[in-house]
């Protein structure tokens, strides 16, 4: 799937070429770096890195409190050894996207621009703890891979084909002890935007399919993002905007790739 592999600390990393990498890809809460495979795939232009957050698919879970700011310093670590410089184009989903913007506020020389796809927008509690896996995920796990990926196809008609066997092999590897951990929410997008002095691009969907930004809100962002901002609404598309309509989500990608490479 990715020819070149490799670790820092407790992450594992993957590339599309022994290149230096252009584009850094973080994946969703539950998701892997494989799951970013299909659409790297179509990328074939762009020397590409993705990793697995820590807990998920091979990256280690130390015992200390995770999220927001764990999360951030993982991805810190990884882009200063495997970046390059004047930065890299940062994509992310969800949790991945808040991650993204996290660095992309705190850490500029690592980041020339950054995609959000359908990140939350946060909110002001404290830190908090999970008191068990979602039921979602539990009913998920205790299904054998086939049963997992034909979930998947039923749940989700729409998704490609190849999208689904990396969905359902990163939901058994996640790293179940994650829940007995203090998890750190996640601040207001917002706030991260106000910091983000680099091109952002925010691609969400329809809130009634899924999405967790709506028009209203991504006007928010706009006011409140202190570089370059476009935010696109892709219709028809839930939460995994790429998934659910990849043709409109690869044409924004690129021409947002292309201008900032």
């Amino acid at each position: 799937m990715f020819p070149v592999r490799g670790e820092t600390a407790h992450l594992a990393w993957y590339q599309s070429t022994e290149a230096p990498p252009e584009v850094a890809f973080l994946h969703g809460f539950t998701d892997s770096a494989a799951c970013w495979a299909p659409l790297i795939a179509a990328l074939p232009e762009y020397a590409s890195l993705a990793i697995d957050a820590r807990g998920h698919g091979e990256s280690g879970l130390p015992e200390e409190p995770i999220g927001s700011t764990a999360n951030r310093d993982d991805a810190a670590l990884v882009l200063s050894e495997r970046g390059r410089d004047g930065g890299l184009i940062v994509v992310g989903h969800s949790m991945g996207a808040s991650t993204a913007a996290a660095v992309a506020a705190t850490r500029p020389d690592l980041v020339r621009a950054v995609v959000l796809e359908d990140p939350p927008p946060g909110d002001p509690n404290v830190a908090l703890r999970r008191e068990s896996m979602p039921d979602w995920l539990a009913e998920l796990r205790a299904l054998d891979l086939t049963a997992r990926i034909e979930r998947c196809r039923l749940d989700d008609p729409a998704w490609p084909q190849d999208e689904l066997e990396p969905w359902a092999v990163s939901k058994a590897q996640v790293n179940a002890h994650m829940v007995d951990l203090l998890w750190e929410s996640v601040p207001p997008l917002t706030d991260r935007l106000a910091a983000i002095t680099c091109p952002v691009l925010l691609l969400h969907g329809d809130t009634d399919r899924g999405s967790l930004i709506s028009p209203e809100y991504a006007r928010r962002c706009a006011e409140a993002a202190a570089g370059e901002f476009r935010a696109v609404r892709i219709e028809g598309a839930g939460h995994s905007v790429r998934r659910d309509n990849r043709p409109r989500f690869l044409a924004e990608l690129t021409e947002f790739l292309a201008r900032h490479r």
